[in-house]
């Protein structure tokens, strides 16, 4: 017997040791175990250098806590593990789940509260088995650090999903949301975005919701080419001290020195992103009381630029069948007017299909009178980003353009062959100056006619960035189209395009992550619903008690003889 108590004691000692041992060394060796078959919890190096920079206290207050849907404790609870695995990656993470809703006295201050600072809720209908209820919810957190605050959206918005799909898509998005948000925070900014101004470019209301998300990352200034005319070499030389030039729906014609200011500034290692129409045609102008209006070529003088690049936009607009609604007036009934939702099929929706991150996960894109473009041979390699739908075609111009439309019955013959129109093009490679072999419109010393590896992207749209205004012409968010309270997802589209362009690929990876995030099937679950908890419930309980009894019996029997 004190054999065996010495044994036991030697035993013991041991495993203490080791386990101080295991203690010791991990206080030096670091790492986490990802078991996950998606490896949702592993983060991506991008993450992991964002958390790395936070050298002081960041504070995350998260707002999705309370009496929640069963969809959004999934949301919460995805959320809440991985801000832990955050906070396992740098301690100066602080995290804090708040119920702006718990004190009944003071959620109305609340409230109003979130909403200045722009976080609005969203109103869900809660169906338990056929009894609906409404509750409020805040997907949102705020995160601080050294007197600077962002507003992060844990709810991405997916048009023409139900609240499960949101969610899931959502959950896929969460570490790009956070991310993003800690970055913009604790990073100084470095590279510079010019918008082009001086050919009739969109007003900066028109483009203020793009303006105000690009601000939070990259230093933003307007640059006019009116100062071309009097001083080209300043003008270039100016315009040169910017790393992305936006050049957002002219409509005025461009000299041969301002596209020279251009090209160099291209050739030279410029960024630019394009969005051009070559047609004429404003949906504003439909709202006559004729209805319609005329679409017509419009000259920008770009043409031969473009064609040196290797694209064409041609002066088409693009039909398509996935069109957006609209909402017009069907007729009256008694003292109010009628309105009824139709297929707007010169305003594509347009869901990308190809897997570039710039445009995986994302969800419709919105153009309004697009044009068709062509991809010509060049050496430089070209990734369509967006193009039309199969049920699709060109439309040439000038040609006549009324609501009527709205009422035609088409068939798919009538698209045969014509669809998958490009819209959006990502050009890559070392360009050749379109002024090569060919007399300069104004003497330029840094002349080349060929520069090194560079990036460029042409939408064959303006209105792609355009934010509408509401009734007091306040900005509305960039995406969201008033005539049908649909939200598109324009504005993650230009920024993803701004991001890739100017190199900081790695957020655009992340947001590229895909997840299986396995969800109980409600209908399913309605259906068996007894079956569902005996198996969640009462087997787990049967399982405990058969192992109970199993165990007591052997035990018994080993020790009775």
């Amino acid at each position: 017997m004190k054999a065996f108590n010495i044994k036991n004691a030697k035993s013991l000692l041991i495993t203490v040791a080791v386990v101080f041992l295991l203690n010791i060394i991990s206080n030096f060796f670091f790492h986490r175990f990802d078991l996950t078959q998606d490896h949702r919890y592993t983060l991506s190096p991008t993450t992991l250098k964002i958390l790395k920079d936070v050298k002081n206290p960041l504070s995350i207050k998260v707002y999705l806590q309370g009496e929640l849907p069963a969809e959004f404790k999934r949301l919460q609870l995805e959320s809440k593990q991985l801000l832990e695995e955050f906070q396992a990656y740098n301690s100066n993470i602080i995290i804090e789940f708040v119920d702006p809703l718990e004190n009944k006295d003071e959620s109305m201050d609340n409230i109003k509260e979130l909403y200045r600072k722009g976080l609005t809720p969203i109103n869900i209908t809660v169906d338990d088995k056929g009894k609906q209820s409404q509750s409020m919810v805040f997907p949102w957190a705020i995160a601080v650090y050294n007197n600077k605050e962002v507003n992060i959206p844990l709810l991405k918005n997916i048009m023409g999903t139900n609240t499960t799909q949101k969610v899931i898509g959502s959950v896929q998005h969460l570490e790009y949301s956070i991310s993003d948000g800690i970055n913009k925070i604790s990073k100084d900014k470095q590279k510079k975005v010019a918008i082009i101004k001086g050919n009739g470019e969109l007003q900066e209301r028109h483009i203020a919701k793009f303006l105000m998300q690009v601000r939070e990352s990259y230093f933003i200034g307007p640059f006019t080419l009116d100062s071309v005319a009097k001083n080209p070499e300043g003008a270039l030389k100016s315009l040169q001290n910017y790393d992305l030039a936006v050049i957002a729906k002219p409509t005025e014609a461009f000299t041969d020195e301002e596209k020279l200011v251009l090209d160099q500034f291209i050739i030279h290692g410029g960024k630019t992103l394009w969005l051009i129409d070559q047609v004429n045609a404003e949906m504003d102008s439909l709202y006559n009381p004729s209805g319609s209006t005329l679409a017509f070529p419009k000259d920008l003088n770009l043409n031969d630029m473009f064609f040196k690049y290797g694209v064409r936009i041609n002066p088409d607009l693009v039909k398509d069948e996935q069109g957006s609604p609209i909402k017009l007036a069907s007729g009256e009934q008694g003292s109010g007017t009628q309105y009824q939702d139709f297929n707007w099929k010169f305003a594509p929706q347009v869901y990308p299909i190809s897997k570039h991150p710039i445009v995986k996960n994302l969800g419709g894109v919105k153009f309004d009178f697009a044009n068709a473009m062509d991809t010509l041979k060049n050496g430089i390699k070209k990734t369509v980003l967006l193009q039309s739908s199969p049920y699709s075609k060109k439309i040439g111009t000038p040609v006549e353009i009324s609501l009527n439309m709205v009422s035609e019955q088409t068939s798919p013959a009538d698209y045969l062959n014509k669809g998958n129109i490009p819209m959006a093009v990502l050009l890559e490679g070392a360009f050749h100056s379109m002024f090569e072999n060919r007399i300069l419109p104004f003497e330029e010393k840094s002349f080349q006619a060929s520069g090194k590896e560079n990036k460029m992207i042409v939408i064959s749209d303006g209105d792609i960035i355009k934010n509408q205004l509401d009734k007091t012409g306040q900005p509305v968010e960039l995406g969201y189209d008033q005539r049908s309270g649909n939200l598109y997802d324009n504005k993650d589209f230009m920024m993803n395009c701004v991001n890739y362009l100017l190199d900081d690929t790695g957020l655009i990876n992340i947001r590229s992550k895909d997840l299986d995030l396995p969800l109980l099937d409600k209908e399913k679950v309605y259906e068996n619903y007894t079956f569902t908890q005996f198996i969640t419930i009462g087997l787990p309980i049967l399982i405990l008690l058969v192992f109970g009894l199993g165990f007591t019996f052997l035990r018994k029997r080993k020790y009775s003889k």
